[in-house]
């Protein structure tokens, strides 16, 4: 078994939930997983607490803010709902959560007036912050696949969170990349309170990892060596800058091999140049030619 990886977290997104995926990464020396009431067709609690003594390594961090509804999930920041939803995670973990995220709280406060939206925010984080002072939870955070809307949100008044996570890597728009470092920023948080997630946009068997070539974002031999999948996970960690990445897999494979990217070098002043063109090219950046045109003129002339 290999010493523990902190700056790897095992989303369970996407996961079919069997007890092998998660020895095989126990096994690969991963320790974190992320899951969310919601996941799993709202069984992932009972579903990981029936592994019993499988879970225990774990550190486990979930997410409260869709709850069942007539057509499907829906979402909700009514701090009686939260509540609910915290409470029934503990029963149905059968532990404490180790974080509590709350999810996407952008899905609720956008277009509602700006002092609505901000109480709305605010009275949402403070029941996260309490859930965390009154044991429910270990520590609380922010997960926000769209954090722009939140951004002006956030005040003096507004509890801070233990931990920020983002979408990250090749994919992510220059104003999410943006919007993600100023909430961030609004907090006061550094890089190690900020997890990635996504970093291949959900599709790492997308064609596009062959059309693009994230190798120009290492040094030396790191380029030579590693695949153009590798080097677009471990690029994921400066799109934005962040401390650990949630990456979901049931192949163990795959999750080694992203695993073995983690020593690589990345090249920073290439990262930089990248975001410089990406604004540039502000609102045509989400397509792949415009991103392999971007990511060619980033890459050094050594490259």
């Amino acid at each position: 078994m290999r010493e523990p990886h902190s700056r790897i977290v095992l989303g369970l997104h996407r996961s079919r939930y069997q007890r092998h995926s998660l020895n095989a990464a126990l096994d690969m020396g991963i320790r974190a997983i992320d899951t969310a009431f919601n996941y799993h067709g709202f069984a992932a609690h009972q579903t990981l607490a029936s592994f019993g003594d499988l879970l225990a390594p774990f550190s486990v961090s979930t997410k409260v803010g869709y709850f069942p509804g007539a057509a499907g999930a829906v979402h909700s920041l009514d701090p009686g709902r939260l509540r609910y939803a915290l409470e029934k995670t503990n029963r149905d973990l059968g532990r404490t959560p180790d974080l509590v995220f709350l999810h996407n709280p952008e899905q609720s406060v956008s277009g509602l007036p700006p002092e609505e939206a901000r109480d709305c925010l605010t009275l949402a984080c403070g029941v996260l912050a309490n859930a965390a002072r009154e044991g429910l939870c270990g520590a609380w955070g922010i997960a926000s696949w769209r954090p722009g809307p939140l951004v002006c949100l956030v005040d003096g008044d507004t509890p801070r969170p233990d931990v920020l996570m983002v979408r990250s890597g090749l994919l992510v728009a220059i104003d999410t990349l943006d919007a993600s470092e100023s909430l961030a920023a609004r907090w006061h948080l550094p890089a190690a309170a900020v997890w990635g997630m996504s970093p291949f946009g959900g599709r790492a068997t997308d064609s596009i990892w062959e059309e693009i070539n994230p190798k120009v974002f290492l040094r030396g031999d790191s380029a030579r060596v590693c695949s153009r999948l590798q080097a677009a996970f471990r690029a994921a960690y400066y799109l934005p800058r962040v401390s650990s990445v949630a990456v979901g897999s049931d192949d163990p494979g795959h999750l080694r091999e992203l695993l073995d990217s983690l020593g690589a070098e990345v090249n920073e002043s290439t990262v930089a140049r990248y975001r410089d063109l990406l604004r540039r090219q502000r609102g045509d950046s989400n397509s792949s030619s415009s991103r392999s045109a971007s990511i060619r003129t980033a890459a050094p002339s050594s490259t």
